[in-house]
């Protein structure tokens, strides 16, 4: 997966520095770290801009963000799958992220080739093709990650 790197510099410029008072960026950045092992470069701005203009609205984004990816119901795996799968059968790029949580959040290939499955029942081969895509991608990065874990 491509990391598209924003000018954080320039945004801060035109747009003002973080302002949300109650919550550090370092904190906001740290739950998607811990979601998907990084920030991706839209909520990247999405942090910068509306952390900069409106502070309450993002508070309020990310409180509803909060409450509905952890149900009281749900783990944290089974809730990633789902959204996985709602995004897949969009066809939308945010399911590799969300694929991504998923499988940081222990969820199997067999797991994950259900869901592309589901999304495939009902979105035709399309969702299969890019699901398989996620999946193959997803499985070069673990590799790669674990061949350079090991060679450290």
């Amino acid at each position: 997966m491509a990391h598209i790197s924003l000018d954080m510099d320039a945004v801060r410029s035109e747009f003002g520095p973080y302002a949300d008072t109650q919550t550090p960026l370092a904190e906001r950045e740290q739950a998607y770290k811990d979601l998907v092992g990084f920030v991706p470069p839209r909520i990247a701005a999405r942090l910068a801009v509306t952390g900069a203009l409106d502070p309450a609205l993002l508070r309020l984004q990310e409180e509803v963000r909060h409450h509905a990816l952890y149900p009281d119901c749900f783990d944290t795996k089974t809730a990633q799958l789902m959204v996985f799968g709602m995004l897949l059968a969009k066809l939308l790029d945010a399911a590799m992220l969300h694929a991504r949580a998923a499988r940081r959040a222990g969820a199997t290939w067999e797991e994950m080739q259900a869901v592309v499955s589901l999304a495939y029942l009902y979105g035709g081969i399309p969702c299969a093709n890019r699901g398989a895509e996620i999946m193959a991608q997803l499985a070069e990065a673990e590799s790669k990650d674990r061949r350079d874990t090991a060679a450290k």
